[in-house]
């Protein structure tokens, strides 16, 4: 599958500190990419059977910038995302609508893809469908079966948790909360005959009107946790840096495709899987988790349509740290639209108050705050150099991608441009930082 038009990344002098993120496994911070030059990242993509919501952006942005601090480091990296293009909300919106499902996937990636370009998101080096990676799932569960892993129930073939001794070490989660949790994210735990509630299904037999493929485990379509576990192993290895989604995806889906490798890779006689695992917070809209099964989403695609920039999108969302839970307002919107007019007014050539005059709007904020009007303090203070800026933003994502502190970083040498009309010979580097590292182009 064809993966969006690349961005040009302008190169900064220096190297940037290796990033560190926090693992979920271990609950704590740990460097992301520690074993040497390549790093690699995958991350769970989506199912298109709606638009791109500020959910998804607020994601994928996240490991957006990951990427880039890692290519700030010199790292070569290898990101590879998929798409679950044949999945039952997929099936169950086409038949709601009357869509041919594919059309339905084929329109929704195409979006995906737009939003994401007009985000200036770096694109994965592999975007996988599920469908076009049907034969890869086939052989991972052929692996899986020679383990003695799998079972089958009336057609529908089960992978059993008990094969794993480590099952439960993403999570961390008891039985109980996995299998309440599992009933909410599309799992079985009540189906008569399972050997476990939590055991889940890695090939689902063809019903009737559904697309199915050949398999030596029958015709049919591939369970949603083992298309990620063949998926990343295939295009990444037997182990992999960080694999990333959002906190919803913790468990179930995390879990079992770290379980599935666990198992298919069980001889490998090394690390199996991902090393790191980071998870992006929830979005809000009035209090409620941004969701398509609540129907209280923000798309990227009808912001654009009405004509709000997107580099102003990429910095409301980047006002926020990713592992927050945080809200979409109209008003975090707006502040972000004045932060990028401070921002561009900074970079302009010519900018700045001439001495005794008043200064323009702006202040740093606090890492994690919204951007908020007001002084750069009395009398005005230098813009800080350059290099001082590039250094500061540099700090601030090794920190576990701590975006707010970054924005505050670059919203102090705005103010102090814009207050004491400071030459103007560090604008060309701060451009560029807030490009490169930031993904905003001013």
């Amino acid at each position: 599958m064809d993966s969006w038009r690349d961005v040009e990344v302008p190169g900064l002098p220096g190297r940037a500190p290796e990033t560190m993120i926090w693992d979920t496994a271990s609950s704590e911070l740990a460097v992301a990419a520690a074993r040497g030059h390549l790093a690699t990242v995958y991350a769970c993509g989506i199912t298109p059977y709606d638009a791109t919501h500020i959910g998804h952006a607020a994601t994928y942005v996240a490991w957006d910038l990951l990427v880039r601090a890692w290519r700030d480091a010199g790292h070569e990296v290898r990101y590879v995302q998929n798409v679950t293009d044949v999945d039952d909300p997929l099936l169950e919106r086409a038949a709601a609508t009357g869509e041919d499902w594919r059309a339905l996937a084929d329109r929704e990636i195409a979006r995906y893809r737009s939003d994401m370009e007009a985000l200036r998101v770096l694109p994965p080096d592999r975007f996988v469908g599920a469908v076009e990676a049907i034969a890869i799932i086939e052989r991972f569960n052929r692996v899986l079966a020679d383990h003695g892993a799998l079972y089958d129930l009336d057609g529908d073939i089960y992978f059993s948790r008990a094969a794993d001794p480590a099952f439960g070490a993403v999570s961390g989660l008891d039985p109980v909360t996995m299998a309440a949790l599992s009933a909410q994210r599309g799992g079985d735990p009540g189906r008569p005959g399972k050997k476990d509630p939590l055991d889940p299904v890695v090939w689902l037999a063809a019903r009737p009107g559904e697309p199915a493929w050949e398999s030596q485990f029958g015709q049919g379509r591939p369970g949603w946790h083992v298309e990620c576990s063949a998926i990343a192993t295939q295009y990444l290895g037997d182990a992999f840096d960080v694999q990333a989604g959002g906190t919803d995806l913790i468990y179930p889906h995390h879990e079992m495709s770290a379980s599935h490798a666990r198992v298919a890779l069980a001889e490998a006689g090394h690390d199996v899987f991902a090393r790191r695992y980071a998870h992006a917070g929830m979005v809000r809209l009035d209090g409620e988790k941004m969701s398509k099964s609540l129907g209280n989403l923000v798309f990227v695609s009808r912001l654009l349509s009405a004509g709000t920039d997107p580099m102003a999108i990429r910095l409301a969302i980047m006002a926020h740290h990713y592992r927050q839970d945080w809200d979409w307002t109209s008003d975090g919107l707006a502040a972000a639209v004045e932060r990028l007019a401070h921002w561009r007014a900074a970079v302009a050539p010519g900018s700045g108050s001439p001495p005794g005059s008043a200064p323009a709007p702006g202040s740093a904020p606090a890492p994690g705050s919204a951007f908020v009007p007001g002084s750069p303090g009395p009398g005005g203070s230098p813009a800080p150099s350059g290099e001082a800026v590039l250094a500061a933003v540099r700090e601030r994502l090794a920190d576990d991608l701590d975006a707010p502190g970054a924005l505050a970083v670059i919203d102090s040498w705005a103010a102090a441009v814009t207050a004491a009309g400071h030459p103007q010979a560090t604008s060309q580097l701060v451009r560029s930082t807030a490009d490169a590292l930031l993904g905003i182009a001013l």
